[in-house]
Formats: C-alpha cells, structure tokens, sequence
C-alpha cells in the first residue's frame, strides 16, 4: 500500500475524451485522485455529482479533480453527459493504475468474492508526493473531506 510522503505513481490514462493525461502533465497543481468502482452506480454518481458541485472551491485552491475506474472513455462520456458532471474522468481499462496505487482488490459482496476497485481517494501535492490517503471512502461527507485537507495545506 502506498503511504503518505511516498512520490505518487506515475501514469497516464486516457480522458472521456480519449485525450491523455499524465500525472508529470499536471506538476504544480494540486491533485485529487479518486478511484471509484464503476460509472452511472448510485455511491460513485453521488461522488461525482458531489465533486463537480464543489469543482469552483477546488480551482480556487488549485486543484485538479481527477476520476479513475476501469470503464472506458466512452462510458465516461455518457456518465459525464447524463449526469451533467464538470470534472476529468480517466480510463483504467487494463487495471494497471488502480493496481499501482493498490485500489485493485479482492471485495466480498453477499457471500461472492471478485476483484474490484476500492474507493480510495489520493491527495498528491504540487512536487507529486501523498500527502493524504482515504480508504474503503463512504461517499457521505468525503469531498468535505478532502476539501477541508486541502484547505489546512494551504
């Protein structure tokens, strides 16, 4: 598991638009990176919705939002158009990122097992380190959360 003070991971994924991005791209930005298990599902919809609502206090902060799940760039595209989202989401497909940030675990739901993204939400600083680290996140209360974290770093 990554730790906090640890340099981020690098990559590079491609946006709903099927643009890359790279995390060395965004050097001198703030980052908050959240993993979420599956587009247009009701905990990772109200992530998102709860995100984009806040996007303008996060730019003031200069911040980037920055949403990962193994859907595709097309999928994203309908999640972003459905639900009238402001914020970058990037495609995981092969599970590579979601593995190298350790997202990528084995989940039990009704008695099955399978392999599955963790929520997890990663606070990379301007230099690219953690600075903070959220786990198995309940999506009440996150982006609060997370904005107040940001706001002490400031």
């Amino acid at each position: 598991m990554l730790e906090i003070n640890q340099k981020a991971p690098e990559f590079c994924l491609p946006n709903q638009d099927e643009v890359e991005m790279c995390l060395r791209d965004l050097k001198g930005k703030w980052i908050i990176l959240y993993f979420y298990p599956k587009d247009n599902t009701p905990g990772c919809t109200t992530e998102a919705c709860e995100f984009t609502k806040e996007l303008p206090n996060f730019e003031e902060l200069d911040a980037v939002i920055l949403g990962v799940s193994p859907d595709s760039p097309k999928k994203h595209r309908n999640f972003i158009e459905k639900k009238d989202l402001q914020i970058t989401l990037l495609a995981d497909e092969d599970k590579k990122v979601s593995e190298s940030y350790g997202v990528w675990q084995l989940k039990k739901m009704y008695g099955r097992e399978y392999m599955g993204v963790v929520r997890s939400t990663f606070l990379i600083n301007p230099n690219g380190k953690i600075t903070d680290i959220w786990t198995k996140v309940r999506v009440k209360g996150h982006v609060e959360a997370v904005k107040k974290a940001l706001l002490d770093k400031q």
